[in-house]
């Protein structure tokens, strides 16, 4: 039996998550999991560069000292689970996202995190770098966990809505039998700004549960400003991060709103991610299901406007189809780099715009 190891860390960057899986036709086992958080001085690092703050010799380092954290996290589950590393295949690494620029004369999209550090560590073949391909082929490079989704939770009876809830919420629409295309994009943020926000004006690195937005109240004109941005109402395929949805971006809508409390800003930053994922979920079908996954399905307050907001529509997370939702994303990239190693396609083309199927990510060999 072969086993592969997944590591991801999402633009929350609160923590690489690993997990060590095996793959059968189409289901899979989840042998063990972990994670290890950024140490602070790091984390607060990776939020200056992914703001433009960091120069080549920083951004070199920070390439460096991120794989070297992959690489502990990989070892740190395979000590745990003690397993033998020469049953692991592969191991699939996310990396780290600094800047995300699908379009223009040269796209790209810039995951740090030299897998290299990987391969050297934990002597097994590393895959990263899934991106760059998909986006050289015409595409956004992003989101690539549809293609997972697909594989693992499409069903024959059900149409099934599979809900990213991390930095940025992505959906991927999965109809029945096949009877259409799966969709799947970014819609905007998640915990993005409300992680920015709460960071910001109290130290904390996430509004655990919701606390600080139950204290305020939604303040519609703050609101209808930032519905108004451009990226809410383009049409697929489309791709966001952190380079358009941070900090800056809240306090260029607040210069209209000085002396909001705080509280009302966050409440009205989870209205918003609220908003726009229900603005966007496919309207096609009234027996459509939507499972959520990733951190905000830990904050209770986030989820619960969710389930008001869907109505009729149920609404559960992954747990509910096997897979717990912290571990969507990194058993995804094990999937990943399971693909890349049996040289198949990674990409589902009509949801990033590539011009076909490609084979993802960048080998380093042990």
């Amino acid at each position: 039996m072969d086993l592969w190891l997944g590591l991801m860390s999402g633009t929350s960057m609160d923590a690489v998550d690993a997990a060590l899986v095996s793959f059968d036709h189409k289901s899979l086992q989840v042998h063990h999991t972990a994670s290890l958080p950024y140490p602070d001085q790091l984390r607060q690092r990776l939020i200056l560069a992914t703001r433009n703050q960091a120069n080549p010799d920083e951004l070199g380092e920070l390439d460096s000292l991120v794989g070297q954290h992959f690489a502990e996290a990989g070892a740190a589950l395979i000590d745990q689970s003690g397993i033998d590393p020469r049953q692991i295949r592969a191991v699939g690494s996310h990396g780290q996202t600094i800047r995300h620029q699908p379009s223009g004369n040269a796209p790209f999209s810039t995951q740090i995190g030299n897998a290299a550090w990987l391969a050297e560590r934990l002597g097994i073949a590393a895959v990263s770098d899934f991106r760059s391909r998909d986006i050289a082929a015409g595409g956004q490079g992003a989101p690539l966990v549809p293609a997972f989704h697909r594989w693992l939770f499409a069903s024959q009876e059900q149409d099934r809505c599979i809900l990213n809830l991390g930095g940025i919420a992505n959906i991927t629409w999965l109809p029945a039998a096949s009877r259409k295309p799966i969709i799947g994009f970014d819609t905007g943020p998640a915990n993005a700004l409300l992680d920015a926000w709460c960071l910001d004006q109290t130290g904390r690195h996430y509004d655990e549960d919701g606390h600080l937005a139950r204290e305020g109240a939604t303040c519609p004109e703050l609101l209808a400003s930032m519905l108004s941005d451009a990226y809410f109402s383009k049409p697929a395929p489309k791709s966001t991060g952190k380079e358009r949805f941070n900090i800056d971006w809240i306090h260029t809508h607040l210069k209209r709103f000085e002396g909001l409390p705080t509280e009302d800003v966050q409440r009205t930053l989870l209205q918003l991610t609220v908003t726009t994922i229900l603005q966007q979920l496919p309207q096609e079908s009234a027996e459509m299901a939507v499972y959520a996954c990733g951190g905000g399905t830990f904050n209770h307050l986030l989820m619960n406007e969710l389930r008001l907001g869907l109505g009729s529509v149920a609404f559960h997370t992954t747990a509910d189809l096997g897979l717990h939702p912290q571990w969507v994303e990194p058993v995804a990239f094990a999937w990943l780099a399971r693909q890349a190693i049996l040289r198949l396609p990674g990409n589902v083309p009509e949801v990033t715009g590539a011009s076909g199927e490609r084979i993802l990510g960048a080998v380093y060999l042990p």
